[in-house]
């Protein structure tokens, strides 16, 4: 480099500071002074990271006085350039020293920085091309929103989610079994619609004691971070907002908040929702003579949010009006009149039972067959309806009829449009359950403790008997204070001790009632016999409970038994274990479906052993036999358990409450609870709705959809590209082992920030059963923020925006010269837009002459025969080159222009033909499926022409350039 006071340079990494000065040379260091900001910078001479500003003939200059000239002459003395042209303001002849230029100058533009000098490493070119082309893959993909979610590839999951989630304004009740999965089913949807830009603000309302379990299920399954308003946080957000709710997105909120703060609930109704989400829906009671505060909150919140999903695993539990008046959330319009929705249901119930004569396989009969052809009038159906009809053997043809049969009567007849409803009788891949019981003698200590807690409280309500049945070392740790004796004792420790001991490779999860429990256990294992523990309780941070989840994931050398408070049958999978241990008993039959869901779950490999050891004698066998006898709840899935719980609940009570087991009372209440059991059950099985489950379960479709993202997961090029762009960048990667990377930000990161990357690093994995089983390690899919934010925070800097290579090509003469010029078709910031026309790259490679050689060219295979040059040779290649370049730009631009304006009319062409599609679609459902709402199809109409006129605001601009001179073998 050759120096000379008053020179203007700029920093290649800090092109912020606009143009430095050169104000002193001292040897080997130079310094520059960046005027726009009063920086001082010292830089070694030999080696310094800055490039001299060069403008030539024909381009336009700035003055720090402000006024602009167009170059006509450039004319250099003693090292410092004069430029000669035509002033812009005044139209006279002019001088402007390169002293006096613009300090504030920076260079943006590709061109520009490719003729300043401002050259990038040949790999950061690639990587932006690449980028773009991911970028553009990504948001054209039909499955985004359902690639990256921390969840099972579960077909029915994820066949409602993208039947939801692709509608504008969805309106439908989710109401799955409980263990389906209705949370993660919810999650999808949500991502979707915020992916897509359907939907951008979201208000979830859930129970006061589900709002820790949501707020984490979102943020570690689907990186949605909502924020919990109570009335501390309203207080705090009032500094920003007169209404609270407008300071956060993503809005999670508690049913019981809205109803003690009535003018939390009028703010949030002056707030604007895309989106309501209530969990826990048939808490909403309704009859047609009162409606419940709750059920008057989410009505009003309904009527003017356009989406809305209610959540419930027992649509009917509060009785069949209430039912009705989830319905009547959904779509007012449509569910007017209680009676005239159970007339109506008479209708749904004849389609049901088609859809199980079609599924039977057989000859359809001549009645149904009849009910078909009113039901489906159309030439397509009646062909089918034929076929199906004729005695003969099932063959191809006919399967493929009776699949079209079914899947009209899916689109026009029924709830299905609305409500959703999985159950295990429809599903398969659930493992057996095994009840393991061990009954065993009650200790002398506890016989003691028991006898004087009775004496000492003769008037003993029936909450503290129970307590001192079903759980004696509470007592016995009454009276002795803070010291944990009892398990040297209970006969209940050692028995899971010895089940440990048996196989020390075994996984076992323990579930208690309390915290202290579970922590008295887990010391006494460890003092025993150095059993790794690790402990899971409500008084844990969310970071530690995630540590002690890894932990007990952990193959090797990680803990063989997690103890869990009741905190630990909620929300989380341990699939991967297959043992579990009731150390106590809940009295809520739903909470012990909980405890076993966390291993009994669709893609569970083995059967499920599940453990009670209990004291004989004592109310902890009557509620057991009561479960096992009465309600099978240990072997089977027990849907009907709180329905039978609340009939019988005082006879039950009274049973372990006594002093002495009255067997034939036993008996008699386990015999009824049987009979109540089987009788619910039947009622449940003839009321099964064959054509909801089927249009629930997606049947083929959902499985193909599964296939589809498994694949994806399969392939390489996520994790290729990502480790790429780290390393380009400066984010530092470790390999862990087991699938997965430790990432930080490095000493040299190239941005000031990158965002959802901690300062300390985080743990990733692109393998998803990898992150199933350790939920400390985050599952990265191009979905992922840190995927995301890498891609913008690339594109949105002048990262790989220019290039110089040299081509050794023995079919192109040396000294020839190419210019690789990357456009970007960019249409209007709108996620709506994306799946029609998202950001395009157009690739030109054009010769001396201006010929566009790229499709005879790949851009891997261009690339892989490039040498890259320091940017000094190549600032003078450049400059050497500077006219033909120019004149390549020019005529380039025309041929992206025209390529851009064919994917403008491919894809206004493919927005109006699905649009129109759907709305012949929705207004021929409409004449015989009341349930088509008249502001679907109008909101349908509002997006067709709000798109249409953000297609034709697209633009071009040059993204990159690359220049290449060939050179000899």
């Amino acid at each position: 480099m050759s120096f000379a006071l008053g020179q203007r340079w700029i920093s290649d990494t800090e092109t912020d500071l606009g143009l430095g000065t050169l104000v002193a040379i001292d040897g080997r260091m130079i310094t520059m002074l960046f005027p726009s900001n009063g920086e001082n910078r010292m830089y070694a001479s030999e080696d310094a990271p800055i490039t001299r500003v060069l403008f030539n003939v024909g381009d336009t200059v700035s003055s720090h006085e402000g006024w602009k000239m167009q170059v006509e002459e450039v004319i250099e003395q003693q090292g410092l350039i004069t430029y000669v042209g035509i002033r812009q303001d005044t139209g006279e002849s002019g001088t402007l020293r390169e002293t006096f230029l613009d300090n504030f100058l920076t260079f943006n533009q590709p061109q520009e920085r490719l003729f300043a000098g401002q050259i990038d490493r040949m790999k950061r070119f690639s990587l932006r091309y690449q980028a773009l082309n991911h970028q553009h893959q990504q948001q054209k993909n039909e499955l985004r929103g359902l690639v990256g979610g921390r969840v099972s590839l579960l077909p029915h999951q994820l066949h409602i989610a993208r039947e939801v989630g692709r509608r504008r304004a969805p309106r439908v009740l989710l109401a799955d079994e409980v263990g389906l999965g209705k949370t993660i089913e919810a999650g999808m949807i949500i991502h979707q619609q915020l992916l897509s830009g359907q939907s951008k603000r979201v208000l979830l309302l859930v129970p006061e004691s589900l709002q820790h379990q949501w707020l984490i299920e979102m943020m570690r399954r689907f990186n949605l971070f909502f924020s919990i308003f109570d009335e501390e946080r309203c207080i705090e957000a009032l500094h920003d907002s007169d209404t609270p709710f407008d300071t956060e997105q993503l809005v999670l909120c508690s049913i019981e908040f809205f109803k003690k703060k009535r003018r939390r609930f009028e703010q949030a109704l002056e707030s604007e929702w895309d989106l309501l989400v209530i969990d826990e829906a048939h808490h909403l009671e309704w009859s047609e003579q009162q409606a419940s505060r709750e059920y008057q909150i989410a009505e009003a919140l309904a009527e003017q949010t356009s989406g809305v999903l209610l959540l419930t695993a027992t649509p009917e539990q509060l009785g069949h009006q209430s039912h009705f008046a989830r319905l009547r959330l959904l779509d007012p319009e449509r569910f007017y009149d209680y009676q005239a929705f159970v007339e109506q249901e008479q209708q749904f119930q004849t389609v049901a039972n088609i859809a199980t004569e079609l599924l039977t396989e057989q000859q359809l009969g001549k009645e149904a067959a009849g009910q078909l052809l009113t039901l489906l009038d159309n030439p397509e159906a009646t062909a089918a309806i034929t076929l199906v009809s004729q005695a003969g053997e099932q063959s191809e043809a006919r399967e493929q009829a009776s699949r079209l049969l079914l899947d009209q009567l899916n689109d026009r007849h029924g709830t299905s449009r609305i409500l959703f409803r999985n159950t295990r009788a429809g599903l398969s891949g659930f493992q057996t359950r095994h009840l393991n019981s061990y009954p065993l003698p009650l200790p002398e200590q506890y016989q003691t403790a028991l006898r004087v807690a009775k004496m000492m409280s003769a008037t003993q309500n029936q909450q503290d008997k129970l307590t001192q049945g079903l759980n004696p070392e509470k007592i016995f740790q009454q009276f002795e204070g803070d010291s944990a004796s009892w398990c040297n004792f209970d006969p209940r420790v050692q028995q899971v001790l010895d089940l440990l001991l048996e196989d020390r490779e075994r996984k076992v999860l323990l579930i208690c009632s309390e915290a202290e429990t579970a922590l008295t256990i887990s010391e006494a294992l460890r003092v025993k016999e150095a059993i790794r523990c690790a402990v899971f309780h409500e008084d844990m941070s969310l970071i530690e409970r995630d540590k002690a989840a890894a932990y007990f994931a952990q193959q090797e050398g990680g803990a063989q038994i997690l103890l869990c408070s009741e905190i630990g049958s909620e929300g989380r999978n341990f699939q991967f274990a297959h043992h579990l241990v009731m150390f106590d008993l809940p009295l809520n039959p739903d909470l012990l479906e909980q405890r076993i869901g966390r291993l009994d779950r669709i893609g569970q490999t083995q059967p499920i052993q599940i453990h009670v050891p209990y004291l004989s004698g004592t109310s902890q066998e009557t509620l057991l036999r009561w479960y096992h006898e009465g309600l099978g709840a240990f072997e089977q899935c027990c849907s009907t358990g709180s329905l039978i719980h609340a009939q019988v609940a005082d006879a039950l009570i009274e049973q372990l409450s006594a002093v002495a087991a009255d067997e034939e009372a036993m008996q008699t209440l386990n015999q009824q609870t049987a009979n109540l059991n089987q009788e619910l059950k039947s009622k449940m099985e003839q009321g099964r709705d064959r054509l909801l489950e089927l249009n629930s379960a997606g049947g083929q479709n959902a499985r193909e959809l599964s296939e589809a993202i498994a694949t994806l997961d399969d392939d390489p090029t996520l994790a290729n590209f990502t480790l790429r762009l780290y390393d380009e960048i400066g984010i530092n990667q470790d390999d862990k082992g087991e699938n997965q990377v430790v990432i930080k930000p490095g000493s040299h990161l190239l941005f000031p920030a990158y965002p959802s990357l901690p300062q300390d690093g985080t743990t990733i994995t692109f393998e998803r059963d990898t992150a199933l089983s350790h939920e400390d390690v985050q599952f990265v899919s191009w979905e992922h923020p840190l995927i995301r934010n890498g891609l913008d925070l690339v594109l949105s800097h002048e990262f790989g925006t220019t290039s110089v290579a040299l081509l050794k090509n023995p079919a192109i003469p040396a000294g020839s010269i190419l210019l690789e010029l990357i456009y970007v078709v960019e249409p209007v910031a709108d996620s709506r837009l994306h799946r029609f026309l998202p950001a395009t790259p157009i690739r030109l490679l054009l010769d001396k002459h201006g010929n566009n050689i790229g499709p005879q060219l790949s851009f891997d295979a261009f690339d892989c025969q490039l040498t890259p040059i320091n940017r000094h040779l190549g600032g003078k290649l450049v400059k050497a080159s500077q006219p033909v370049i120019h004149q390549l730009i020019s005529g380039g631009e025309p041929v992206a222009a025209e390529q851009m304006q064919q994917l403008v009319e491919a894809a206004k062409q493919e927005m109006l033909n699905e649009f129109d599609h759907e709305e012949q679609r929705l207004q021929a459902l409409k004449k015989i499926n009341p349930s088509i709402r008249d502001n679907e199809l109008e909101i349908l109409l509002e997006e067709k022409q709000e798109l249409l006129k953000m297609i034709e605001q697209t633009h071009l601009k040059m993204d990159a350039i690359r220049f290449v001179v060939s050179t000899p073998e």
